[in-house]
């Protein structure tokens, strides 16, 4: 099962980011308005699924205390490793490559960050129930398109070529399946591990919502446009949970 679930995790990094990638291959030139609105979809994709159908079934499995106890460590492990790469981004930023090049490093360096909570989500989510598993799995892969998207295309536009661009994409998928393993292990010990590391990638993932994909949406575009995204996620997110789910 753990191996299983691994796999899945590795597959699910790749496919998500890597499309993304391979889809700004064949766009050569794309919208601050699109993009915005693609990055709020998948706001509200990871943000309905976080709500309505991880941290219920981590509340199922282990009451609220050990959940919002995850949900804590989750959020501050992200604070922790973002203070832990300001210099890298520092060090990117002063560098001499253009700035939508060093926009595309710095973003690479996001996801790959952020992968590894969802794939902690996708493996503790696969122990807990299938079903769950299934659903993170599925919207997890959607959300990374647009984030692979994101990632790949100032890379392009700042000079790099479309074929290591779609390569580093892919790449940044990695951490996903390293979660994914993760996540599987340590489900095996109690449903308690289980619920806390649910609760764990549950506040990951919302910091990521909340302090990454949202604001970086509306500094690319302002107007209502990517609050539909945002909401079309949403109801898409719910519609996912509970089709899976039954």
């Amino acid at each position: 099962m753990v191996w299983q679930v691994t796999l899945l995790g590795f597959i699910a990094g790749l496919t998500g980011t890597g499309l993304g990638g391979l889809l700004a291959c064949f766009i050569s030139k794309s919208s601050n308005r699109m993009m915005s609105f693609v990055l709020e979809l998948s706001a509200g994709l990871m943000l309905s699924v976080v709500c309505f159908d991880l941290l219920p079934h981590a509340f199922e499995l282990s009451g609220v205390g050990l959940t919002l106890i995850g949900m804590l460590v989750g959020i501050f492990s992200l604070l922790f490793f973002e203070k832990c790469l300001s210099q890298v981004r520092k060090n990117i930023q002063k560098s001499t490559a253009s700035r939508l090049l060093r926009a595309g490093i710095l973003m690479g360096i996001g996801i790959a960050l952020h992968n590894f909570p969802e794939g902690l989500a996708v493996g503790s989510g696969f122990l807990a129930t299938p079903q769950l598993g299934w659903s993170l799995l599925f919207v997890i892969v959607l959300h990374d398109v647009p984030e692979g998207l994101a990632m790949a295309l100032p890379m392009k536009a700042g000079g790099m070529g479309s074929a290591k661009a779609a390569f580093y994409t892919l790449l940044s998928g990695v951490p996903m399946g390293v979660g994914a393993l993760c996540g599987a292990v340590l489900g095996e010990i109690s449903p308690a591990f289980i619920a806390v590391c649910l609760g764990f990638a549950g506040g990951a993932m919302l910091y990521i919502v909340c302090g990454d994909l949202i604001p970086e949406s509306k500094s690319l575009h302002r107007g209502r446009f990517s609050t539909i995204g945002n909401m079309i996620g949403i109801i898409l997110g719910i519609l996912i949970a509970l089709g899976v789910g039954t």
